[in-house]
């Protein structure tokens, strides 16, 4: 069964086609991303696997379109990757949020498609993007089971005790007012793959999970199941992000909208695009620049990567405490399995929670799987590369394979 994998943002979708007749051993055929929908020059890049790259530079009016321009990509003669549709058994896609209806991923129908909807309010940059991904679909390929994978289902078992603010408690009943969670899809993945590599039992062990990149989150995973998570309500909270305030006074917000005469559209702006890294620095929201910075000795650039690492190892303590020990630390994302120093720092004198890290096996490493940790240490610390898609295309095939 090949499977279509697609992940619509507001102006882009990336994608993937995967071969999964045989579930334990699938195989990529080809990626790619759209990009600019909506704008007077879009671009097509596909890649297909043993083939050449192709690019396509045009005007990409909306996500059907460059849906269109995917199927017309993947079955071309050329650099296609299969023959025809027929060969196409299902289409996965990323949702961002599925709010408390979705504990697991689910094959779309009309009232799947109704609760996504419903969730709009609470991920209004993702969900109708989402969406619109879905409805492309059903208008190109009509009949063709679609499935929806959720970011937050993992985290759906989190326990009352960790996911309710402490508001009065008619705003949970009035609007489902809680921490819900995101990367959960990510999250799940790599703890499970670290877990198989250093020969723990997922189901009987204490992760952390660390899934850094320009949106970053940890979550604390007990004896299998989503038990605490950084991101909250939307996903501006916890861990100090590209663009994202991270965790906050929110009486700081409620001071500086009161000094700046800021209404509630202007305040969201602030804390999701114009803080984080690239308002500590004005330098950049990509960790690259801002080390390159660093190494130059910009101060501010160091204090931003001092106040990064440092809220990233608090959650990790705190997650230790809360789950009584952890067995696993495991970094990802694109800092996370890219940036040798963060991973560093975080560890760094974490001794007494049983972690011995391996400097010399950490240097140089990125973006491949290594255990971090020395053979004699307690707490057992990898680097993993983590593959949403994999995860979207693994559960569509659960749901629709048979």
């Amino acid at each position: 069964m090949t499977i279509l994998v697609l992940n619509c943002g507001s102006s882009s979708i990336k994608y993937q086609v995967i071969d999964m007749n045989v579930a334990n051993d699938p195989k990529l055929l080809a990626k790619g991303l759209v990009e600019r929908i909506g704008l007077a020059e879009g671009i097509l890049t596909h890649k297909p696997v043993g083939k050449d790259k192709f690019e396509l530079n045009q005007p990409i009016k909306d996500h059907t379109e460059g849906i269109s321009l995917i199927i017309d990509a993947i079955t071309n003669p050329n650099h296609g990757v299969i023959a025809s549709l027929n060969e196409l058994g299902a289409v996965g896609h990323r949702v961002a949020h599925g709010g408390e209806y979705f504990a697991d991923s689910a094959v779309v129908t009309p009232e799947v498609i109704e609760k996504i909807k419903t969730c709009f309010e609470l991920a209004p940059l993702h969900n109708p993007a989402n969406l619109s991904g879905i409805l492309a679909i059903e208008n190109l390929l009509p009949g063709i089971p679609q499935v929806a994978v959720f970011d937050t289902s993992f985290h759906q078992t989190i326990p009352a005790k960790n996911y309710l603010y402490a508001l009065p408690y008619k705003y949970y009943e009035d609007y489902r007012i809680r921490r819900y969670g995101f990367h959960g899809t990510s999250h799940k993945f790599v703890a499970k793959k670290a877990c198989d590599i250093c020969g723990l039992d997922f189901e009987k062990s204490k992760v952390i999970t660390c899934h850094i990149g320009n949106g970053a989150s940890v979550t604390a995973i007990l004896n299998g199941k989503s038990f605490d998570t950084s991101l909250g309500f939307t996903p501006v909270d916890g861990l100090i992000m590209g663009t994202r305030t991270g965790e906050i006074d929110p009486g700081a917000l409620l001071y500086i909208a009161d000094k700046e005469n800021m209404d509630t559209a202007q305040l969201n702006n602030l804390i999701n695009k114009k803080s984080g890294m690239q308002g500590l620095t004005d330098i950049s929201s990509d960790m690259r620049d801002i080390e390159a910075e660093a190494e130059k000795g910009n101060q501010r650039a160091l204090l931003a990567l001092d106040m990064y690492r440092t809220r990233i190892k608090r959650f990790v303590g705190g997650y230790a405490a809360i789950m009584g020990g952890v067995d696993l630390i495991v970094f990802t994302g694109g800092v996370g399995e890219n940036d040798p120093m963060t991973r560093l720092q975080v560890c760094e004198e974490l001794e007494f929670m049983g972690v011995e890290f391996d400097q010399d096996a950490n240097k140089g490493v990125r973006g491949k799987d290594k255990i971090l940790s020395k053979d004699s240490s307690r707490v057992k610390v990898m680097v993993t590369t983590t593959d949403e898609e994999l995860v979207i295309a693994t559960d569509t095939f659960r749901l629709t394979g048979k």
